[in-house]
């Protein structure tokens, strides 16, 4: 499975975002998900891959986020 396709995984399963709607340019705003839906998404983010995001400053869209993963992994 694919860093993206487990970050749509996450989403339906967290937030039931249809993983067919989820791009590598969709930005968080447009998938309806707030501040306190991303502090449960980091968690869960790094439980899955067993990483620290830490200062993920500027990820504002899917595919950012799947590059900032791939790059500590």
């Amino acid at each position: 499975m694919t860093t993206l396709e487990t970050i749509q995984e996450i989403l339906n399963e967290n937030l039931d975002i249809d993983p067919a709607t989820v791009a590598a340019d969709s930005t968080f705003e447009s998938l309806g998900i707030d501040s306190l839906d991303m502090v449960e998404l980091v968690c869960e983010i790094e439980n899955r891959f067993d990483i620290e995001l830490g200062e993920a400053e500027g990820l504002d869209t899917v595919g950012k986020l799947v590059d900032y993963i791939d790059g500590l992994k």
